[in-house]
This record gives structure tokens, sequence and C-alpha cells, in this order.
């Protein structure tokens, strides 16, 4: 994101009245940052999913593939497909989490059965591997529902363990060289991408790690290149680099590669890290990367909104800001049980304030994907504090009691 983004910044202003749903209304009021309790993060949660139901498209996706906003038109056309699915299979993760109703799983069939009749994404151009995106976090998704007690039944689990082979076959045949997945090519253009980052490699590792231990046929080689990848984007001073470069980035000064630009990155490297039981990442190393989440916050702050990616201190961008809490509540949940809510209290405040009175989230200016992804990253977030056990690894999740 922080090169080829660029390429769209010089007519992103000019997008930031074009993006948006026309519901989106005023925001939330601030709250206190003392933390809240599980009463708000439940009221959250609602007007987040209300949402999310109110805005499902009647053939179980989300948004549109094509450009939304004048900032987005210097993409190419298969990306929007790709954001849409992307955002599709959040949404359908968050379905999966939030305790169940009649219309939440009437919902939740309608999206996963989108999810597994959408043809895959293509690559759109020379620079422009989107797809990539869609992918990681249709395998993510895919995992999870073959994971889910409520999709076991022959109707469900032979479509779900094609659609991940699937995915999976898209993952090992776009693994750079290095060991990890981007989304957007360069220097070097190749038909096996040249260029990845730390973070979206690390989303998918634990994914990987289940679905091997489930049983489908993933290479053991695929998953250790993509784990030594983010263990070798891992710093010094705690933070993880953007990309893996052989001369690591840190010149000291305002730079992303400190850990103040790399607040969100080091929640979801210490995560990954950690659930594939790589020693280097101790429960000391993910409580130093949780302390700083919330002693810098304020940098995380300042860019959520900003139009232009990467333009705020240290580097950072909109679009780290719910992407990091989602994995700041995964780092906490892999504590110790006595420590998490404690944890748990201080970040719900930071997505709660960021809610719109409408039910939405949103941290950048884009497209509906950008809507979906925010608020489905907010209130899996917040039912990770909840009901932790919805998360935890294990052949077959338990299924969200009814409300």
């Amino acid at each position: 994101m922080i090169r080829a983004r660029a390429r769209s910044s010089i007519v992103v202003l000019l997008g930031v009245l074009a993006a948006g749903p026309a519901t989106a209304g005023i925001m939330a009021p601030p709250v206190e940052q003392g933390g809240l309790d599980a009463d708000e993060a439940r009221t959250s949660i609602d007007k987040g999913v209300r949402f999310l139901l109110k805005n499902q498209n009647p053939d179980g996706s989300w948004g549109t593939s094509t450009v939304e906003a004048l900032s987005e038109m210097g993409f190419s056309n298969a990306s929007f497909y790709a954001w849409k699915l992307a955002g599709g299979a959040l949404s359908t993760m968050t379905l999966m989490k939030v305790d169940e109703t009649p219309e939440r799983r009437k919902a939740l069939e309608l999206a996963l059965g989108y999810l597994l009749d959408a043809p895959r994404p293509k690559r759109g151009n020379h620079w422009d591997i989107d797809n990539n995106w869609a992918a990681l976090y249709m395998f993510v998704a895919l995992v999870e529902a073959a994971r889910d007690s409520r999709f076991q039944g022959p109707e469900w689990k032979p479509r779900i363990d094609a659609a991940g082979v699937e995915y999976y076959r898209h993952l090992e045949a776009n693994q750079e060289p290095l060991g990890g997945w981007g989304y957007y090519e360069g220097p070097v253009i190749s038909q096996r991408p040249t260029w990845s980052t730390s973070f979206s490699t690390a989303c998918v590792v634990p994914a990987l790690v289940e679905a091997r231990s489930i049983g489908w046929p993933v290479d053991s080689k695929v998953v250790d290149k993509a784990i030594e990848y983010v263990r070798r984007c891992a710093l010094p001073n705690g933070a993880y680099e953007y990309a893996l470069d052989p001369i690591p980035r840190i010149n000291g000064g305002e730079h992303i590669n400190d850990v103040k630009g790399s607040l969100g990155r080091i929640q979801t490297c210490n995560w990954a890290l950690f659930e594939a039981g790589v020693k280097t990442v101790t429960l000391d190393k993910l409580r130093q990367g949780i302390e700083w989440f919330f002693e810098h916050h304020k940098f995380l702050d300042v860019a959520r909104l900003k139009p232009i990616p990467h333009e705020a201190y240290y580097a950072n961008a909109g679009y780290f800001y719910f992407f990091g809490h989602y994995h700041a509540a995964r780092a906490i949940n892999a504590l110790p049980e006595a420590e998490r809510e404690a944890w748990h209290r201080r970040l719900r405040a930071h997505l709660v304030k960021a809610q719109w009175r409408d039910g939405s989230s949103v941290d950048y200016p884009g497209s509906f994907y950008v809507y979906t992804a925010s608020t489905s990253f907010s209130v899996l977030a917040l039912e990770a504090g909840l009901h932790p056990e919805r998360f935890e690894r294990g052949p077959t999740a338990a299924q969200p009691r009814s409300k």
C-alpha cells in the first residue's frame, strides 16, 4: 500500500465526498479513554451488525464491483470486484462470530453461499494484484467456515472444502520467492509476484496452520516460508518492517519502521508468530506490543480518515486503524485469561468512539469495501473480547448462542 496507493493520491481529495454510504450520518460522541465494559461492546456490536444486514445485497454480497470514488480511478477494473469479495469475506466472518438470530443466520447463509459461488478474482494488470487481498481473506473466512459446527452437513462441507483448497492453490501460486504475499507488484514484474508485506502475510499464517490441521492439502513448505518471512521482518526495536528488505530501513527520525509507525503491524505479526509457535514471540513480547499500541495510539487516531495514504506521522495510513485493532484483540486473547479484560476495556473505547450513528465504521475514504471491512474488523474485535472461545483454534468451532 505504501507505494502503489500513492498512484491515486492526485485525485484522492476529490474522492472523499464521492465515497461512502448515504446513511453514514454523524459519528457517535467521544468516549472516555479509561475503558468500556461489556455492555457497551454489546451495544456497539448490535449496531454494527444491523448496518451490515441493512446493506447486504439480495445475492448475499456487499458493495459493488465498480469504481465508487474518484480516488480509486487509478486502480484496475478487477480491483473493485476483489475488494467487494474481500469485504464479503470479512462480513461473513463477522456473522459467524456474533450471537445468532434467525435474521442473522439467514444473512450468514446467504453470504457464505455467495462466497462459495463467486468466481475467484483475477489479477488486474502488471502492478495491481489486489486479487491477492481477496484471496487472503477468502481463505481465512473459508477456514473459519470449515470449523463452524453449523456448516458440517453435506450441503455445505464439500463446497467449503473445495473452495478453501482452490484459494489455497491461489496462495501457493502467488507466494513471492521470499515467502510473503502482497497486493501490488514491482519493481520487478513477474507472473509470480515479487513484493509482499509483513502484515498481509501475517494475517493468513494462523489460517494456514489451521487448514493443515483440519486436513486440507497445505504444503508445509508454503507455511514455513510464510512464517519465516514474517519472522525476518522483525526489527531490533520491536517493530516489524512494512516489507522485507535486504537492509532494514531504520534510519532514525519519523519513519514507518519505528514502533510508532508499526503499531498495527506489531499486533498482527506478533499474534501470527505466536499462534505458529515461534519461540521468539513470548508472552512478554505480546504484552510489550500491546502496551505500545495504547501508549502511542494517538498516531493511529490522527491518521484515521486521512484521504492520502501514509500522510500522517510515521507514515501511518488510515486503513491501519481497524485492521490493527482487530489483531490487537487477537493478541490480547493470547495472553493469560486473567489479564485480558483490562486490555479489552481499553480497546473497546477506541472502537466505540469511531463508530458512526448508523452502526458503520470507516477509517479510510474509499469504496463501500472500506465500510464493510472497517465495520467487520470493529465488530470482530469487540466480539473477541466478549467470547474468546469463538476464536479459539480447534477441529470444530462452537456455534454462537442465540440471542
